[in-house]
């Protein structure tokens, strides 16, 4: 399964590199990045800035490979990077970058724009996001559902409204405006609170939902009737899980995906959603990460992913799904300029 990988995170299996296998390794990513073209030890002399002689790159090309780092179709061809090399550059070597200031004030002003309505602000970000990296841009909105209630509490606003806030697995809280069809007082409500609790608590969401419009527990007394019923006709039907995709024209206009069938094969995965919506909720909040060669499904083996698990909405991310040989640092920083903005609105 991929594993995500974080910026200037070494990994103890990493091969330790000379500082001219560093140097070769580097030119051959950035000449790859741009050409999708395999890359020669004439072409890293000529092109990528490499000093030395072609037959002394050569013999770096051929312990590079020796490490799993590159690889080559044929003897005569030049080299790419492996999944192992994008890797080991991605821990060992990615300099951040810094996005252009007017870039972050056109971000700040679509997204503000959308920033009330959820779905209209995800569908803002994968579309800022296409636009940033040329990549496919993501937003995934996950369900609920199947999260489990760790606990609820009741308050009164009014006495005929009241405040139903349910605190779900990972920190997630959904609150539910109560409009009761008659007044209770806060002590009423006091005495609600540990039965509905008692009876729901340690459910998944959806259970908590069929509960509440079933369980006769909930409706011999008068109070705990008022409110449950408030409850469910407060408490929307879910929506399902959503992704939010932009920019399909782009990753097809990418040469690794111009082949008819391979291409028509990745539009499937991705419009399904799964598995690139466990993936992208899968890293730690607040924190970019690279997937590299994605084994989940075979459509998406050439593809990686950069995502950003949102802080404090566990079940919100952004991400950028392309080729191996995308540009890591500007897509690093696009997602997370752009989740955490939405992290602030949310």
């Amino acid at each position: 399964m991929s594993r995500p990988l974080v910026p200037g995170s070494p990994d103890r299996q990493d091969p330790e590199l000379s500082t001219r296998q560093r140097e070769v390794l580097v030119a051959l990513v950035a000449l790859h990045g741009a050409s999708a073209r395999p890359v020669s030890s004439d072409a890293l002399s000529h092109t990528g800035g490499v000093r030395g002689s072609a037959a002394g790159i050569r013999q770096v090309l051929a312990e590079l490979e020796e490490l799993g780092l590159l690889t080559r179709g044929h003897a005569s061809s030049g080299r790419v990077p492996t999944g192992s090399g994008y890797a080991w550059h991605i821990r060992n070597q990615l300099e951040p970058v810094a996005l252009a200031d007017d870039a972050l004030r056109e971000m700040d002003r679509r997204l503000r724009r959308s920033a009330h309505d959820v779905e209209q602000l995800l569908h803002e970000a994968s579309r800022l996001l296409s636009a940033l990296t040329l990549q496919l841009g993501l937003a995934l909105a996950a369900s609920l559902e199947h999260e489990r209630l760790l606990g609820l509490e009741l308050a009164a606003v009014e006495p005929q409204r009241a405040l139903l806030v349910l605190t779900l697995e990972g920190g997630t809280v959904r609150t539910l405006k109560l409009e009761l069809a008659h007044a209770l007082d806060p002590a009423e409500l006091a005495e609600v609170e540990p039965l509905l609790g008692e009876r729901l608590t340690g459910l998944p969401l959806a259970e908590v939902r069929a509960r509440l419009a079933a369980d006769p527990e909930l409706v011999r007394d008068t109070a705990v009737r008022l409110v449950t019923r408030a409850a469910m006709a407060s408490w929307a039907e879910p929506g399902p899980q959503a992704l939010f995709t932009s920019g399909a024209a782009r990753i097809a206009a990418q040469p690794e995906f111009r082949d008819g069938p391979m291409l028509g094969s990745l539009l499937q995965v991705i419009e399904n959603g799964p598995p690139l919506d466990r993936l992208m909720v899968g890293g730690i909040e607040g924190h970019p990460a690279v997937r590299i060669s994605l084994d989940e499904a075979d459509a998406l083996t050439r593809c990686s992913l950069v995502s950003y698990p949102l802080t404090g909405a566990p079940r919100l991310a952004v991400g950028v799904l392309g080729p191996l040989r995308m540009d890591y640092a500007r897509a690093l920083a696009a997602v997370e300029a752009v989740g955490a903005r939405i992290a602030s609105y949310l």
